[in-house]
């Protein structure tokens, strides 16, 4: 039973009946006029609440959950929190992308914010974060028409474009690979030498593995003799990361607490190293690597791995891609690789040519029978 209001002004008995008639046809359309009364007040602040409880903590990774929250409160409720989530046209997520992309959500005095949560990056904005807060709103509306909170098919985010981003991959050299290798050999002959976060940096490069996978990595979850380690938790769910032998090695030298299962231990009792970034921004700056993430030493595993001619679909499954798809990123380091071994193909061919210029005829018809190697030219 609803209300419609009490008796008096506005509400003479004329003014109700006319109300009730309307909801009546609205009731008759399959429109609920009860619920359209309590969507009027329902904001894009408690939406997102809701988004995040319902949603986003219970079918997320605590990590993406993590940064839906972060977005929510650093982007999206400073600047549509309080409009009411029916009313939310495209023009206002236009203008919200917009805001976000040009910092208008960067805090006046980013040091001060800095220094009162304990270091960390303070809130910036720009083009990328623009493109996920909108990812975001996309799911956010879409659930708030499935929890019919707006009509169907009315998704403000739908046909916004997102700014286009430059790639931030890079991949090391050999030769920068060498020199960071050499770094962390010169860290470990050190007296006082920090041998867990000198493994997981050599960790990540050997493996591909992503540096939540090694720093939260759980001795009960390597398998050495088996040469590998069996996550039950990654980015893509349950994952099978395999060992060379000198990853095998890494790990068989690093200490064992016994209050800790924890590979990569870190200050905290039963904890795994926390700050990655602060030991890895010395390190860089040490070999001039500064422009060098911790992320890109996984892209630096495949694209030593496309270098050597090995298939995508086989990177594919060392990094433990779901998709085939992900890995395609990778093709022009494969596709570099075989115009190089094409090359010396090419070159190779034309040796065996010109050779045939200055023998007998049948001297060449014995030296067009021998095969050319093309797998030696790959193994080189």
């Amino acid at each position: 039973m609803a209300t419609i209001g009490i008796y008096g002004s506005p509400w003479t008995v004329d003014a109700a009946r006319k109300r009730a008639l309307a909801d009546l046809a609205k009731l008759h359309a399959g429109l609920d006029p009860v619920a359209e009364k309590a969507n009027s007040a329902l904001t894009v602040g408690d939406l997102c609440d809701e988004y995040m409880k319902k949603h986003a903590l219970v079918r997320k990774k605590a990590s993406s959950a993590h940064q839906d929250a972060i977005n929510i409160k650093n982007h999206v409720k400073p600047l549509l929190g309080m409009m009411v989530v029916v009313d939310v046209a495209a023009k206002d997520i236009e203008e919200f992308k917009l805001k976000v992309a040009s910092g208008k959500t960067a805090p006046q005095n980013p040091k001060e914010v800095q220094k009162a949560q304990k270091g960390g990056s303070p809130v910036k904005g720009g083009p990328g974060v623009a493109n996920r807060c909108i990812a975001l709103l996309s799911k956010v509306f879409n659930l708030a028409e499935r929890w019919s909170y707006r009509p169907q098919n009315s998704n403000p985010t739908a046909g916004i474009s997102k700014f286009r981003e430059n790639s931030k991959e890079r991949y090391l050299s050999d030769d920068e690979l060498k020199n960071l290798w050499g770094h962390l050999d010169a860290m470990e002959a050190e007296v006082d030498a920090d041998v867990f976060i000198i493994a997981f940096f050599r960790l990540l490069i050997l493996t591909g593995a992503r540096s939540s996978e090694i720093r939260t990595l759980r001795w009960s979850s390597v398998h050495l003799d088996g040469m590998r380690l069996n996550l039950t938790d990654s980015k893509t769910g349950s994952k099978t990361i395999q060992l060379s032998d000198r990853a095998v090695g890494i790990l068989r030298a690093l200490p064992r607490m016994n209050d800790n299962d924890y590979v990569v231990v870190g200050a905290k009792a039963g904890r795994p190293y926390q700050n990655v970034r602060k030991p890895w921004k010395a390190i860089t700056k040490a070999v001039g690597l500064s422009d060098v993430r911790i992320h890109d030493l996984r892209h630096s595993f495949a694209s030593f791995a496309a270098a050597q001619g090995m298939p995508l679909a086989t990177i594919g499954k060392l990094l433990g891609h779901k998709n085939v798809g992900t890995t395609a990123r990778y093709a022009h380091l494969s596709d570099s690789y075989l115009q190089q071994a094409n090359n010396a193909l090419g070159e190779h061919m034309k040796g065996i040519v010109r050779q045939n210029n200055a023998v007998p005829q049948a001297q060449e018809d014995t030296d067009a029978k021998k095969p050319v190697v093309f797998d030696t030219l790959i193994e080189h």
